[in-house]
């Protein structure tokens, strides 16, 4: 039976690119602190958009979609879901919502991630009750091959095992941020993929994942997730996440697996957040007027880029003034725009 200690990884050497991940991280999340206090009122948007992306991004990679309007909508709470897609999204968006306000009250226990499940599928009018259980009959990790058959990449634990393993993981990742022996940032994506390769629910166990990444991140004082959604850069570069969590998993039954790919993923990402929340805060810091903000924003791209990258770059401004402010620029020449309407993308000159 799968044993769980993360206590062990105070021996652990890690690569020297992974230990410069986590001193830039720690970097980054100290001038986080200084840029929030100075710029609250200009960021605040940055949090409604990265729950947007974030909502959007983690169903999407499930294959659970609805139109962009309905979708802002829906995560706006100004409609109520109208099919089995727009449930799911709604009840992300609930616990969503749960974690960035009450984080600090959400303790990493299987009752806690059981009723984050629950609300998970509060919404699911059609097989009520779903949410709150852990799995009763066995689950796989599958995908379809180049014939259109169905390949099993990964057996998860038994139902039977399932409880026991939660629990588990749960209290050897509380003991070892109590100890203080290992860096929150490595005990984070370790527990993440063991919950992945556990995969205790029926259903929405890649999304429990991803909420569950924020959740712990916030416990641990990282709150870049809340202005970068971290959902949105995994769906991305969806590639890369599947990759590392099949090359972490070989030998994961027999716990004899090689952690360093998934961990190597999840701090780049929370990495390129992080990087992510600065070059919007430049843009925020150093330009006054509308025209100098986007200015600013269209040098930070690269090749080909829409209206809604600099709506995204610049949350102060409304989406009139970025549209003029590319229409002043595309007319002095400093950009060019290409197609027109829904498929009208800008490139520098």
């Amino acid at each position: 039976m799968r044993k769980f200690d993360y206590r062990k990884f105070k021996d652990a050497l890690w690569s020297s690119e992974i230990v410069g991940y986590i001193s830039q991280i720690r970097l980054m999340q100290g001038r986080q602190e200084s840029y929030l206090e100075q710029k609250p009122e200009e960021l605040k948007k940055l949090v409604e958009i990265a729950k947007i992306q974030s909502t959007e991004a983690s169903n999407a990679i499930e294959g659970i979609r609805t139109t962009n309007t309905r979708l802002k909508q829906l995560v706006e709470e100004k409609t109520t879901p109208k099919n089995r897609d727009e449930e799911e999204i709604a009840g992300y968006r609930d616990v969503l919502n749960l974690i960035h306000e009450s984080y600090e009250y959400i303790p990493l226990t299987p009752n806690y991630i059981l009723q984050l499940n629950q609300i998970l599928y509060a919404h699911n009018t059609k097989n009520v009750g779903i949410g709150g259980k852990f799995k009763r009959v066995q689950n796989y990790i599958s995908a379809t091959d180049a014939d259109g058959h169905f390949v099993t990449l990964f057996t998860p634990l038994p139902p039977h095992e399932t409880p026991r393993a939660i629990e588990e993981i749960c209290t050897s990742f509380n003991e070892a941020i109590a100890y203080g022996e290992v860096d929150p940032l490595i005990l984070i994506p370790i527990f993440v993929h063991d919950f992945l390769c556990i995969h205790p629910f029926l259903d929405g166990n890649g999304r429990m994942s991803r909420l569950l990444t924020t959740l712990l991140l916030y416990r641990c004082g990282f709150f870049v997730g809340k202005y970068i959604s971290l959902e949105a850069k995994i769906a991305k570069y969806k590639d890369l996440y599947y990759d590392a969590l099949a090359a972490s998993g070989m030998g994961w039954h027999e716990g004899n697996e090689d952690a360093t790919p998934f961990v190597k993923y999840l701090l780049m990402t929370i990495l390129s957040a992080y990087q992510d929340f600065e070059e919007r805060v430049k843009i925020v810091s150093e330009n006054t007027s509308a025209l100098d903000m986007v200015r600013h924003a269209v040098k930070q791209k690269v090749g080909k880029f829409r209206k809604s990258d600099i709506i995204e770059l610049c949350p102060s401004l409304s989406k009139s003034s970025v549209e003029k402010s590319l229409k002043l620029l595309t007319e002095s020449g400093e950009i060019a725009m290409h197609g027109t309407g829904r498929t009208t993308f800008y490139t520098r000159t």
